[in-house]
């Protein structure tokens, strides 16, 4: 799981870097452009099910022992911390300085979701009465529903809530992600994860697992459009051809369930402790990598100061170096030592800590 969160982060540098500073003239020119659009959109999908994975996989492995109470406080802080911290980075405090205000720094990006998404995670588990059948039944009802449900609410009005809420549902207002459909990979990785606990360590579970995983992969990537638009053809159902001619959940799910069974086939014969490393530090890698390339706090960084001026192969090498400097400062505990970083976390510490007491779960 490390493994492919860090695989994830570094698409997710690159990603940025390119996006953020490549020369327009050089955008949609050509096959090779293609395939790294395609292959950034793996990122996103990559984390969000991984977290639902992770999380609940360590919850009930807590559960054995049983000490899910305390895994249950932890992921409240991370989600709270997660949040707050997406906000944090995005507050325009010079702005605020000169009087200039603006509710730009409310919405919504990938910290924000996966903080909520834990939250929502922890209160499905405490609904479910502890009960990991019911959690794996109630996230394997909720993937299907946000997935194909999606042209239900993909243009849904959300203006009636408060700003603050609403942009955690829609992307009028400027956000990034939002809740739907991006849950929806959560609650499949959290799904998934059960399946791990309860037949891990069954005598085949590794082979049958990477055979239909891997089916299932290509099925989703190359067939689920066309399978959509039979059940469309067949029920005259309006959802299923809107859902045809704008696949892009399934395609992805099957994007991150092939990496998925690819490393997991590999896991015992390669040794990945470089990337895992890496995987353990995707908080202070985001932070530090969104420091440097938007500006966060101080208003200059690469994109200010840069801007979209790069050639391909300069974007490529750039990207490269960009990739090794936040590793090498997240690997070395530059991110976690540094006075800067531990004033921050011990200043949200602080709020979280007055927040969480009076939710009555310290």
């Amino acid at each position: 799981m490390d493994v492919i969160r860090a695989l994830a982060i570094i698409l997710m540098l690159e990603g940025h870097f390119i996006d953020t500073l490549l020369d327009p003239a050089y955008r949609d020119t050509g096959w090779v452009y293609d395939v790294w659009k395609y292959v950034r959109g793996m990122t996103a999908p990559t984390f969000f099910t991984i977290t639902g994975f992770i999380f609940i996989y360590l919850l009930m492995k807590a559960r054995e022992k049983d000490k899910d109470s305390k895994r249950i406080k932890k992921g409240v802080k991370r989600g709270l911390l997660l949040i707050a911290l997406g906000y944090l980075l995005r507050a325009p405090f010079l702005s605020w300085m000169f009087g200039d205000y603006n509710n730009y720094f409310l919405v919504t990006d990938v910290l924000h979701i996966l903080g909520a998404s834990l939250l929502i995670l922890i209160t499905i588990y405490k609904l479910c009465a502890k009960n990991f059948t019911a959690l794996a039944a109630v996230c394997l009802l909720g993937w299907a529903s946000i997935f194909f449900m999606e042209p239900l609410y993909r243009d849904f009005d959300f203006s009636i809530l408060p700003l603050a809420i609403a942009n955690y549902f829609t992307k009028v207002n400027g956000s990034v992600f939002t809740l739907l459909p991006w849950i929806g990979y959560v609650f499949f990785g959290a799904a998934l994860s059960y399946l791990f606990i309860v037949f891990e360590t069954q005598k085949h579970f590794k082979k049958l697992f990477v055979v239909v995983g891997g089916v299932a992969a290509l099925f989703l990537i190359f067939q689920s459009s066309e399978v959509l638009n039979d059940i469309y053809l067949l029920t005259d159902i309006l959802m299923f051809k809107k859902m045809a001619y704008f696949n892009y959940l399934f395609p992805r799910l099957g994007n991150v369930l092939l990496l998925f069974t690819v490393l997991y086939s590999f896991n015992s014969q390669i040794n990945f402790s470089l990337l895992s490393q890496i995987g353990q530090r995707t908080l202070s890698i985001y932070v530090f990598h969104f420091v440097l390339l938007y500006g966060s706090f101080t208003g200059l960084g690469l994109r200010q100061l840069i801007g979209q001026t790069l050639d391909p192969w300069q974007a490529a090498m750039g990207a490269v170096f960009f990739i090794v400097l936040i590793s090498y400062v997240s690997l070395n505990d530059f991110g976690s030592n540094h006075f800067i970083y531990k004033k921050w976390k011990r200043w949200l510490r602080v709020y979280l800590y007055r927040f969480n007491k009076r939710l009555g779960i310290n």
